[in-house]
C-alpha cells in the first residue's frame, strides 16, 4: 500500500472509530443510564442489567469492539507521519496500550456481568448468595472498570494525545491549533481521574463533568485528526 493510501485509510479509520463509538454509547445512555449507573449500588446495577436482556449485552459487546478502528489507526499513524523519533515511538506504545486496555475493561460487561446479574436476580437466590454476588461484582467492577478501563486506559490515551501533540508541533502538515487543542483536551480528560481516586480516597476533589467533557474532547480531537489526514494534499505530503 502506498503512503497516500495508508494515510487515507488511517484518516478514515480515525473518523469511523470516533463516530462508531458514539452509537453504543448513546444507546447505553438511553437504555442503561450510562455512565451514571456505574456509581450506583451494585445490586441496582445488576438488576438493571438483568432487565436489559440480550440487547444490552450486544450493546456492551459492540461498545468494546468499535474501538478496533481507532486501535488500527493508532498503529498506522507513525508510518503515515514518518515519525521514528523517541516521542513518536512512545506515543505509539501509549496509544495502542490505552485503546487495548479500555477494550479489555469493557469486555467484562458482555462476558462476566451477565452471569452475575442472573445469579443476583435468580428467584431462588438467598440473601447470603446475593451478598456474595455483590462482592464479586464490586471486585470485578473496580478492577476491570476503574483500574483497567478508566485509570490505565485513560492515562495511556492521554499520554498518547500529549506525546502526539508534541510531535505535531513540528509537523508543517498540521495547523498550529491542532496540537494545542490536544493539550487542552488532555488536561480536561486528566481531571476525570479525580472521580476514580474518590472511589478509593473518600473526599478526594472531583469535577463531575470532567469524564464526559474530556472523553468528548478526545473523540472530537481524533475525528479532527482523521479529517486533517484526508485533507493533506498529495503534492505537500509526498
Amino acid at each position: 500500500m502506498s503512503i497516500k493510501h495508508t494515510r487515507q485509510a488511517t484518516g478514515i479509520l480515525f473518523i469511523l472509530g470516533a463516530i462508531l463509538v458514539n452509537i453504543p454509547y448513546t444507546l447505553l445512555i438511553m437504555n442503561f443510564d450510562y455512565p451514571d449507573i456505574l456509581r450506583k449500588p451494585a445490586g441496582e446495577i445488576l438488576e438493571r442489567f438483568a432487565a436489559g436482556g440480550s440487547s444490552l449485552v450486544w450493546t456492551w459487546l459492540s461498545f468494546a469492539w468499535v474501538g478496533l478502528p481507532l486501535l488500527f489507526a493508532i498503529l498506522l499513524l507513525p508510518k503515515v507521519l514518518d515519525d521514528k523519533s523517541s516521542i513518536g515511538m512512545l506515543a505509539l506504545f501509549s496509544g495502542a496500550t490505552g485503546a487495548f486496555v479500555q477494550m479489555v475493561g469493557l469486555l467484562r460487561w458482555p462476558f462476566v456481568v451477565p452471569i452475575l446479574a442472573r445469579l443476583y436476580t435468580d428467584p431462588q437466590a438467598t440473601a447470603a448468595s446475593q451478598e456474595a454476588t455483590v462482592a464479586v461484582f464490586q471486585t470485578i467492577h473496580q478492577y476491570g472498570g476503574v483500574v483497567l478501563g478508566e485509570h490505565i486506559g485513560q492515562i495511556f490515551s492521554i499520554l498518547w494525545m500529549v506525546l502526539l501533540s508534541l510531535s505535531l508541533l513540528k509537523n508543517e502538515l498540521f495547523p498550529r491549533w491542532f496540537p494545542l487543542a490536544g493539550f487542552m483536551a488532555s488536561i480536561v480528560y486528566f481531571l476525570a481521574q479525580g472521580e476514580l481516586l474518590a472511589t478509593a480516597i473518600p473526599g478526594f476533589p472531583v469535577w463531575d463533568a470532567a469524564g464526559l467533557v474530556g472523553s468528548l474532547m478526545w473523540l472530537a480531537w481524533m475525528l479532527a485528526l482523521g479529517i486533517l489526514l484526508l485533507k493533506v494534499k498529495k503534492e505537500t505530503y509526498e
